[in-house]
């Protein structure tokens, strides 16, 4: 009775000591008397038989495991490798994707499992790549060489290959539908942009002065009380500080009126008016070593607006698929309720004057119904 129930374990013992060696035929001898019974181990024979190159084998031992558990991560990887070793990438994409969905808390998994996620991670990338420039080379070959397409092509090309994926407006309080998918706009489509940005050296002026006082940067994400306690790490974190020129639609005292040539430019742009809710406008400063973290914004019906006024080296943002750096004096304006987010690399502060627009779709009629809409649901109490 105790040699049958110790005997698979020595087995199995006897099979992983031999895999450790690189001998994949001792590992398989070792492994014969258990096969067909519920202690076979599955996993060691894949293992084994891939050692041996003996890729059919192994791919119908990975399918016995996945007939049990169809998600499991291991045997999801081996299923990619056979699948690829025969030529068919794309159902080697399908399973090694599978496979690294499972992969959460990278820091504790097993150090094996971590090489095998590292592992399809790399043959998952290399598939893209090779997907990717066949298909560029099928554009070149219709006379489409790379300069020829537009961006969202050049897109398209790398979302069908897997380099990027699919972002939308996933807005967190509320959608209007039927507005363009576009991460970042260019300066060069809003008229009143190249004066605002003239404007540059004026308003720099007036944030230095304010940088001088001590503590004038409040966290930019703070506690509610009147609101459950928010499950961010960002909050009340100094490091992405925020100077308040407007909020909730009001100046604030005290701030807003160190800054007259930046309440100028302000005056100049398509600023929403919503009582209790905008103008908004603030300098937000992101200091060395901080990372803001995906997330996305509570409307679509605006575009966030940056005016770089301090831009040093090892500073960007991450609009969707599209990661663009911040100058001194070139407006930034994208879309917030498409995930972003943002890093200060760099050893120096990084400051952008910033606020929201109407979105350029958006036309008057729809403009004066969503402010009735907004300032009804700031007032509304039942």
């Amino acid at each position: 009775m105790t040699e049958s129930v110790i005997q698979p374990a020595q087995l199995q013992q006897q099979a992983s000591e031999a895999l450790r060696r690189g001998d994949g035929k001792s590992a398989l001898a070792a492994l014969q008397p258990l096969q067909g019974t519920p202690q076979e181990p599955l996993l060691l024979v894949v293992q084994a038989q891939l050692m041996l190159a003996n890729h059919a084998a192994a791919e119908v031992a990975a399918d016995r495991i996945l007939a049990i558990d169809p998600r499991h991560p291991a045997a999801l990887i081996y299923k990619a490798d056979c699948r690829l070793h025969g030529g068919d990438s794309k159902a080697a994409t399908a399973f090694y994707a599978t496979a690294l969905q499972a992969e959460t808390g990278g820091a504790t998994l097993p150090p094996a499992m971590q090489v095998l996620f590292a592992r399809a991670r790399a043959s998952l990338g290399s598939i893209c790549t090779n997907y990717e420039d066949s298909l560029r080379a099928k554009m070149q070959e219709a006379g489409l060489a790379a300069g020829r397409l537009s961006p969202r092509m050049t897109e398209a090309l790398e979302i069908v290959s897997g380099r990027k994926q699919v972002f939308v407006q996933q807005p967190v309080s509320f959608y209007f539908p039927g507005l363009p998918q576009i991460q970042f706009y260019e300066r060069e489509q809003f008229d009143w942009v190249s004066a605002f940005e003239a404007r540059t050296d004026a308003i720099k002026a007036e944030l230095v002065a304010i940088m001088d006082g001590a503590d004038s940067f409040r966290p930019y994400v703070e506690s509610d009380p009147t609101r459950p306690v928010k499950r961010n790490s960002m909050v009340g974190d100094t490091r992405w500080g925020a100077y308040h020129l407007l909020r909730g639609g009001e100046p604030v005292a005290g701030q807003a009126d160190r800054c007259p040539h930046t309440l100028q430019a302000l005056r100049e742009a398509p600023i929403p008016h919503i009582t209790g809710r905008s103008p908004m406008a603030l300098f937000s400063m992101l200091k060395p070593g901080m990372h803001i973290v995906p997330h996305t914004g509570f409307l679509n019906t605006r575009l966030i607006c940056h005016l770089p006024l301090l831009a040093p080296p090892g500073c960007r943002l991450r609009v969707g698929n599209e990661v663009r750096i911040w100058e001194e004096g070139k407006m930034l304006l994208f879309d917030d309720s498409i995930e972003h987010e943002a890093w200060n690399e760099g050893s120096e502060t990084r400051v952008v004057l910033l606020f929201e627009i109407w979105r350029p779709e958006i036309g008057e009629a729809d403009r004066e119904a969503l402010t009735v809409l907004y300032e009804h649901i700031a007032a509304y109490s039942d």
